[in-house]
């Protein structure tokens, strides 16, 4: 208790250092807002849903306790989010954000096709459940998902997702796979692999990595659906290529 009461002041004396812009750009503001280490990612992790603060733990495994609550502390006092505790039987305490946190997603997509585009970008790194669930809403080619209509669920650790694709559109959300066409099982960052890393779906299986149940062809059809954005070049990089050419 005594930590905890330690741990609760230095969060709010941080959350009354944290530096600002002084700013009146509404953008520069969002980084007064989301800016510090850690904050976005925070964001990130409750997209998908209210989280324990062990679960944000888990899901962001470089960030320490005290910056943890220092963040949750900030983006509270802000608006972002909101802590509340769960019913029984659960009756824990989790955060979530509220309404207007929610509202960060566009901007948090934009940013992620933007980023795509870095020539360091590399999509093969860690990635959380959420991590992978914003990627897939970020980052579907509309195009090649026209008519197609399907439920594919993901079991991702311990948390599963049901994703519904209907006409161009992806909409994912935490809970049962009920009715799910197809359900894929594996680590967030290996049904990464085949979305992003271009690693066949048969090579994971064959690893056992990645389990398979339902429809095959639409697995291999849902594979192809989120290609990345071509690379932008580095300052220079065309000049050399014609030299070269």
């Amino acid at each position: 208790m005594t930590l905890q009461k330690i741990t609760n002041r230095e969060a709010t004396a941080e959350t009354a250092r944290r530096r600002r812009y002084d700013d009146a750009c509404a953008a520069a503001h969002a980084l007064d807002l989301l800016g510090e280490r850690w904050a976005l990612l925070v964001v990130r992790e409750l997209m998908t849903g209210p989280k324990r603060f062990g679960d944000l733990r888990r899901d962001l495994p470089g960030i320490s306790a005290n910056v943890l609550t220092q963040r949750l502390a900030g983006l509270e006092e802000e608006g972002i989010l909101v802590r509340r505790r769960l019913p029984p039987p659960a009756d824990v305490p989790v955060y979530e954000l509220t309404q207007w946190g929610l509202e960060a997603e566009p901007i948090f997509q934009a940013l992620g096709r933007w980023a795509a585009r870095s020539p360091s970008h590399d999509p093969t790194r860690p990635f959380s459940a959420a991590s992978l669930v914003l990627s897939m809403r970020t980052m579907l080619d509309a195009g090649r998902a026209t008519g197609l209509d399907a439920r594919i669920g993901f079991r991702l650790g311990r948390e599963t997702f049901l994703a519904r694709l209907v006409d161009g559109a992806i909409e994912i959300a935490a809970g049962p796979l009920d009715g799910a066409d197809l359900v894929l099982t594996g680590p967030p960052a290996v049904v990464a692999a085949a979305l992003y890393g271009s690693v066949p779906l048969r090579d994971l299986e064959a690893a056992g990595e990645l389990r398979l149940e339902g429809d095959r062809a639409l697995a291999d059809r849902f594979v192809t659906l989120f290609p990345l954005p071509a690379k932008a070049e580095k300052a220079g990089t065309a000049a050399k290529r014609q030299r070269a050419g």
